[in-house]
């Protein structure tokens, strides 16, 4: 091959900015035609969806974007709260995940578990997880203040008053400040603790 042959005088190539300007997406801001390098996420309800920006434009809807926009308070608060736990579903200990739930008073959430085999209610392909011929035991009705003191101190409906005091000596040893080299950021936790344990012994449940 002649690297010196007047055939590759003829040959031209395009810039690679050229090239990518006439092949790349355009920037989909209305009115602009300069390249869309940049991608934007299209918000809430369009997670892995993308609008193609170019550098001007990405940065004025960056400055701009707002996940919870159209959310009142009441449900970002909930969105949040559910972040935690990353958006699964919870119970309390001790509560029958099968059986009837409790009215829920946090407001209505416009995202939804994509859940075709109800495993995450507790059942499975065939329904309930109970085998079949086996009843549960009857449990102790405790009113909202109650189930609501037991949950603050990690026990269940069935817990006994052994077991109560039992917890509450764990729980105020390791978050008194006196455990925590005098770290006073948990007192908040040990305040609810004992209000937990007050409603319980006020109750002539310990």
């Amino acid at each position: 091959m002649d690297l010196n042959s007047r055939l590759f005088d003829s040959i031209r190539i395009k810039p690679a900015s050229e090239e990518s300007k006439e092949s790349g997406p355009v920037c989909e801001s209305p009115g602009c035609t300069h390249p869309g390098l940049y991608r934007a996420p299209k918000g809430r309800k369009a997670e892995g969806q993308y609008w193609r920006f170019c550098m001007d434009h990405v940065r004025a809807y960056n400055a701009a974007y707002n996940y919870f926009d159209g959310m009142n308070d009441a449900a970002v608060q909930a969105y949040q709260k559910d972040a935690i736990i990353g958006h699964r579903p919870t119970w309390s200990m001790g509560v029958n995940k099968g059986g009837d739930a409790r009215p829920s008073t946090e407001p209505p959430r416009d995202w939804a578990y994509v859940d075709p085999l109800g495993i995450l209610r507790g059942a499975g392909v065939g329904g309930s997880r109970r085998a079949p011929g086996r009843e549960e035991p009857e449990r102790p009705r405790r009113s909202g203040a109650v189930r609501k003191a037991l949950d603050v101190m990690g026990l269940d409906e069935n817990a006994d008053a052994a077991a109560i005091k039992a917890q509450y000596k764990v729980l105020v040893k390791r978050f008194h400040p006196d455990a925590n080299g005098g770290d006073r950021s948990f007192e908040d936790r040990l305040r609810d603790i004992i209000r937990a344990h007050d409603v319980l012994r006020a109750a002539g449940l310990c």
